[in-house]
């Protein structure tokens, strides 16, 4: 299957930054990617946009509320995937939130990190999320 035919694999993640221009990235705890941090979101479900999407993932993953008006989208990432179970094509859709009700706390992942956007350069980080360092750094 060629890269252009492969499935998409839709994505939605939001850089976290609090008042002091730090963003939140959470640690991996399963799966071929444990171990790496990555900003936090997830797959957009059938029926969902990636507001919806970002929303739910962050109440799951991290037990913070957002409201929508709180996501700006910022940039996206498009990285090919090879899989043992088949190609998909990933779509990541970043967004910056500066706005949330309660403490982020690490409900899925092995750990959370507050960092400065120069500071994601040295994390192990999933190969799509990368080239959205030096845009976090440019609007930042």
């Amino acid at each position: 299957m060629s890269e252009a035919s492969a499935p998409l694999l839709l994505v939605a993640a939001a850089a976290l930054v609090d008042a002091d221009g730090r963003m939140l990235v959470q640690q991996r705890r399963d799966g071929a990617l444990a171990g790496l941090w990555e900003f936090p979101g997830g797959k957009i479900e059938v029926g969902e946009t990636p507001t919806e999407a970002l929303i739910r993932e962050l109440a799951e993953e991290l037990g913070i509320g957002v409201e929508a008006a709180c996501l700006a989208p910022a940039a996206f990432a498009s990285e090919p995937l090879v899989a043992p179970s088949g190609s998909r094509h990933l779509l990541l859709l970043l967004h910056v939130c500066r706005k949330w009700r309660g403490t982020p706390r690490p409900l899925v992942a092995a750990a959370l990190r507050w960092v400065r956007p120069v500071e994601l350069h040295a994390l192990a980080m999933p190969a799509p999320d990368r080239p959205l360092i030096g845009l976090l750094e440019a609007l930042l």
